[in-house]
């Protein structure tokens, strides 16, 4: 939370947050582990289905193929027809659509160690890299992404040469926070944090975040500003909302506390008297 002092009002005694924090924690750790031990079980849950649902798609247009030639064949065989030169016929043609047909065995073979790997599922958002979205479906041949823009792509699975998915297990909020070279680098490393925890403790936000934030310090410097890097853990698909408050709260509690961003800087060269002066 943010400190005390900076906000004008009086700091409580030390005994009182003592005895306030032996009151609390026992409780509100408790409620904490259970809670979060009930969203992760919601989160597993979740993850099964997903995975069920892409599966089920895949399973369904299979079964749907061998079915057909399946009845085909019955239906040739009650007609009295002979199914054997068909049969012979059909591993000849298939040996010749083999050899003419390997992008959609490719196709195949990777929509298979997909499924088997779990590498994504329906509803995950995800990096395919010249395409990212939300998968809307998966097959054995075409994986369906739609992006932020609201196209569908569909993507052939033996095209897939590197998968990123930002659904599983859970994802990183970082935020860089430029800062005046003037400002004081070690307040404003600590305003930034009890900004974050400031988030942290609004309840739209409480179910997002997973851990504490982390400052890694000065990642850039240029001539005018140095940039503050700042990290938090987040639950799968929400670092983006939480970046977008993050900010807000960071440049509320950068302007409460006087905290400078920077701004552009220049200097002006001009020729007096036949002499450079700035």
């Amino acid at each position: 939370m943010i400190d005390r002092a900076t906000t004008g009002k009086p700091k409580k005694s030390s005994s009182t947050e003592l005895e306030g924090q032996a009151k609390k924690p026992p409780l509100l750790r408790y409620l904490r582990d259970r809670a979060s031990a009930t969203t992760n079980g919601i989160r597993a849950a979740e993850r099964r289905q997903q995975r069920a649902q892409t599966i089920g798609s895949v399973l369904k247009s299979t079964v749907s193929i061998v079915l057909l030639v399946w009845v085909v064949l019955a239906l040739l065989s009650v007609l009295g027809v002979n199914i054997a030169p068909f049969i012979a016929s059909a591993g000849v043609v298939g040996l010749a659509i083999g050899f003419g047909a390997q992008n959609l065995v490719r196709d195949f073979v990777s929509g298979v160690f997909m499924l088997l790997e779990d590498q994504y599922g329906v509803g995950d958002n995800v990096d395919l890299g010249e395409v990212s979205g939300e998968v809307q479906s998966v097959g054995l041949r075409i994986t369906t992404v739609r992006d932020i823009d609201g196209t569908l792509w569909y993507v052939r699975n033996g095209e897939i040469a590197r998968v990123g998915n930002m659904s599983q297990d859970y994802a990183v909020a970082r935020i860089e926070v430029p800062v005046s070279l003037t400002a004081d680098v070690d307040r404003a490393e600590q305003v930034a944090v009890e900004a974050a925890h400031e988030v942290a403790a609004d309840p739209a936000m409480a179910g997002k975040i997973l851990g504490e934030p982390e400052m890694l310090g000065v990642q850039s410097l240029t001539a005018d500003q140095l940039t503050l890097r700042m990290t938090l853990k987040t639950r799968p698909n929400a670092q983006w909302s939480v970046q977008r408050k993050l900010r807000r709260e960071i440049l509320r509690a950068y302007d409460e506390n006087g905290i400078d961003l920077p701004y552009p800087q220049g200097r002006i060269h001009a020729v007096v008297g036949g002499r450079e002066a700035e």
